[in-house]
């Protein structure tokens, strides 16, 4: 009796421990104006989906990216994208018990047009890239802090698509599982260049290209995501709308399959854009744009190739970035064009998706992004 009651207890403060925990929905937007709210948070409800506006922050300018920091206290966007002849980094403080985002600082990005930021483990650098002009920046953090730039990187190239690719264009800054290289898709040359990075030195990045990968000419690699066993890596293409799936080890990534994330029978107006992986590594999500507007589910087979099991859609027009929440019980997708979030449910046995009716406004939702404290 005395166990069953002390089990008892203890499943108890179990659950209470975790319904204790807060999720928090970070929203980034295309605001065009400083006047208007630009990042915005969110509480989830876990059990429902269910998403309540808590706070806001205008004063700043098209928070088109956002990441948080390792320990959860920071959250760091890229600003002033899409604004001609600016572009910048900026970063916030979290404090999950009042639920507000307080700005620290920022700095001007590595070019126009900023769209992916990064930080490593150490919590002690961040990376940032930008499209228009196809360059990366590596600057120092401390406790939140943006320092000065303290390298930059631009690249060289273009394809086969006139409109699209007349030169380099970095879309996403991403480091490996152990942090020891980043590598950065070029939608405009079809590459995905890797550097070693070591956040030990003065200098993190080495100044010299690694095992560069060419995609297929014209296709336009955009994010790039790592699966939890390391061994595997997938590329979204936009330009495609195809899926890139590489062997993974120590910096080199070796090609193995190309699929498609659309119907065979469709052959233009493809988009691809955000992608990612289940915890359990069973399934891969892949977001298109442009005539498609919706979620296409992979199943991840034992060697890392992929299998094409469904379609979802995304609840409105152009999904430009989605995330899987902590539980990967939720799917949380940024409309941009229609300027909606949508929250669907994961079937965790099949990988597909259900509709929960959950859905809030945001003018030119251009990122989410989902931590639990």
């Amino acid at each position: 009796m005395h166990r069953t009651l002390i089990l008892f207890l203890f499943a108890t403060l179990s659950s209470l421990g975790c319904t204790a925990q807060q999720c928090y929905v970070f929203v980034g937007s295309y605001n065009k104006d400083k006047t208007k709210e630009g990042i915005y948070i969110f509480e989830m409800d876990t059990i429902t989906g269910a998403l309540t506006k808590v706070s806001a922050v205008n004063s700043v300018l098209n928070p088109a990216y956002l990441t948080l920091s390792p320990n959860g206290k920071f959250v760091y966007a890229c600003t002033e994208a899409k604004t001609p002849g600016a572009g910048s980094v900026s970063s916030f403080a979290f404090n999950p018990k009042t639920k507000n985002l307080t700005f620290i600082n920022n700095q001007q990005s590595a070019g126009e047009n900023p769209v992916y930021v990064a930080t490593d483990k150490s919590g002690k650098w961040l990376v940032n890239g930008c499209y228009t002009v196809g360059s990366i920046g590596v600057y120092t953090l401390d406790n939140g802090i943006i320092g000065a730039q303290w390298q930059k990187f631009f690249f060289r190239g273009k394809g086969i698509n006139n409109e699209r690719q007349e030169r380099a264009h970095i879309h996403s800054t991403v480091f490996s599982p152990d942090y020891k290289y980043l590598f950065t898709p070029d939608l405009g040359s079809d590459k995905i260049w890797c550097f070693k990075f070591d956040s030990t030195l003065q200098y993190p990045i080495k100044p010299a290209f690694l095992n560069t990968v060419k995609t297929t000419p014209g296709s336009g690699p955009r994010h790039l995501v790592f699966h939890p066993n390391v061994k595997f890596a997938y590329c979204t293409e936009e330009l495609s709308g195809t899926v890139s799936v590489y062997s993974y080890n120590n910096g080199k990534l070796k090609h193995r399959q190309r699929i498609n994330a659309h119907p065979d029978s469709l052959k233009s107006g493809f988009s691809g854009s955000d992608i990612h992986i289940s915890a359990d590594g069973k399934y891969l999500y892949s977001s298109n744009r442009g005539d498609e507007n919706n979620i296409a589910i992979f199943s991840i087979q034992t060697d890392g190739k992929l299998t094409l099991i469904g379609y979802h859609t995304s609840g409105g027009n152009h999904p430009r970035v989605f995330a899987l929440t902590p539980t990967n019980k939720f799917i949380v997708v940024a409309n941009q064009v229609t300027g909606n979030i949508v929250v669907f449910k994961r079937n965790a046995t099949t990988g597909l998706l259900e509709d929960t009716g959950v859905e809030v406004k945001v003018d030119g939702v251009s990122c989410v992004k989902i931590r639990q404290y």
